[in-house]
């Protein structure tokens, strides 16, 4: 059976144990959560959301941070998240010139053999 792409807003409750009303009220408080809203308004949660809904609910009633400290602390993860994905592509981007360099270096070495 394929895995489901979408969530219905009671599945999504019971996944993560956390009321619909909060989860809704949760939708307000932060830009990570944005479900999909069909025509006649009902909401479909992608994995993705219900992964935010576990990091939030971990945030606030694991570690006790207040809903505006785990806004803060998901944007700073994300925001370290980018900088290290920009750090990774300049070290790919090194790593490419150097063996650019060590390809020319043994092609002028080939050719005074």
């Amino acid at each position: 059976m394929p895995e489901k792409t979408y969530f219905t807003m009671r599945e999504v409750s019971r996944k993560t144990q956390v009321p619909e009303y909060t989860v809704r009220y949760w939708e307000q408080k932060f830009r990570l959560l944005r479900p999909l809203r069909l025509s006649s308004g009902h909401r479909r949660y992608t994995q993705a959301d219900i992964d935010a809904l576990f990091e939030i609910k971990d945030l606030v009633f694991v570690k006790g941070y207040s809903l505006e400290g785990a806004r803060k602390a998901l944007a700073a993860k994300k925001r370290q998240k980018k900088t290290s994905q920009a750090a990774a592509a300049v070290t790919a981007g090194a790593k490419s010139e150097l063996l650019e360099g060590i390809k020319k270096e043994l092609r002028q070495l080939i050719k005074e053999l």
